[in-house]
């Protein structure tokens, strides 16, 4: 495994992140395909195995069931100090306002069995809550000891830059990490958010990095669960099927001519965008090694090339 800062933070994480998405009670009525918390922490102790020490989740996924089942996944197999453990705010109510973020951050806390969360999230950008407030209470909860460091996700390059030059005016916290929708079907942050973070040492931490698996089999569907019930990967990508599948379609040539999976060129093709770590939302221990192999692939610049080269502009899907 390899590791990188997380941005200016001075927090280590491994350059793969596990995505928890993938656990919870699809009782919940969020996902049909979640695990169990046998399955759970069977994909926990996997990537403990390979050196990943990074877990992403958030307050509402599986309506808090997937951060009890990380919580007792971690307690069960590895020293708290050890991982970095990442949750989100923002899909509950009040969003971001300054009494929503420390209630939510509590509530994190006793469903993760944890004093403290390493790295806290704000989902989406909060239209309705001045971002004064929003960034007062998200240094006050890092203040308290309860939050470690704080990361954005999905949204426009102006507002992050907006939320970051408020805390810096106020001598707040700022954000060390950007989680946004990025891949080789989906690049339109290309245009201002990445480099936005390039210029400021903010951590990319991309979701969705192999296009819900679109970009890890030469087929644009599979025949799982997942792939026949997530309309949400359904509304992300479908649409733009046609011309995507000759993206798919070069990673597929590019992956025999390496003997490499198409998971590994995907990914190698992150890092050598300069991600640091993308979140990979996997339901079978498997897939996690088979991605842990990334870091054995070197693309050249040419293939860079030929495997971005049939790319159209997209919708923005993400950024709300």
């Amino acid at each position: 495994m390899e590791y990188t800062k997380l941005g200016n933070s001075g927090i280590d994480i491994s350059k793969l992140c596990i995505g928890c998405m993938s656990f919870g009670d699809p009782a919940s009525k969020m996902h049909a395909w979640t695990l169990n918390p046998r399955d759970s922490e069977a994909i926990v102790k996997k990537a403990l195995d390979l050196g990943i020490n990074f877990f992403d989740t958030a307050n509402c996924y599986s309506a808090g069931t997937s951060e009890e089942y990380l919580g007792r996944a971690i307690k069960n197999n590895v020293a708290r100090d050890k991982v970095v453990l990442a949750t989100k705010v923002y899909f509950n109510e009040g969003k971001l306002s300054k009494e929503a973020i420390p209630r939510e951050v509590e509530g994190s806390l006793k469903r993760l069995g944890t004093d403290y969360i390493d790295l806290l999230i704000i989902h989406r950008y909060d239209y309705d809550t001045p971002v004064e407030e929003t960034m007062e209470a998200l240094h006050n909860v890092v203040k308290s000891g309860k939050v470690r460091a704080i990361g954005a996700s999905a949204m426009y390059g102006y507002q992050f830059t907006k939320l970051q030059y408020t805390a810096e005016k106020n001598g707040w916290t700022k954000f060390v990490s950007m989680q946004n929708h990025y891949n080789l079907l989906y690049r339109e942050d290309e245009r201002e958010l990445i480099p936005i973070c390039n210029e400021g040492n903010v951590a990319r931490t991309p979701y969705s990095p192999l296009a819900a698996g679109r970009l890890s089999r030469p087929t644009w569907s599979a025949d799982t669960l997942r792939s026949k019930t997530d309309v949400v990967a359904e509304g992300k990508y479908d649409s733009t099927k046609e011309s995507d599948m000759e993206i798919v379609k070069r990673v597929a040539e590019l992956a025999e001519n390496k003997n490499a999976t198409m998971t590994q060129i995907t990914l190698a093709w992150h890092f050598a965008k300069g991600v640091a770590s993308p979140i990979i939302g996997a339901t079978k221990a498997k897939y996690i090694e088979d991605a842990a192999g990334s870091f054995d692939i070197k693309l050249t610049d040419e293939e860079i090339a030929y495997i971005e080269e049939p790319y159209v502009p997209h919708k923005v899907v993400g950024a709300i």
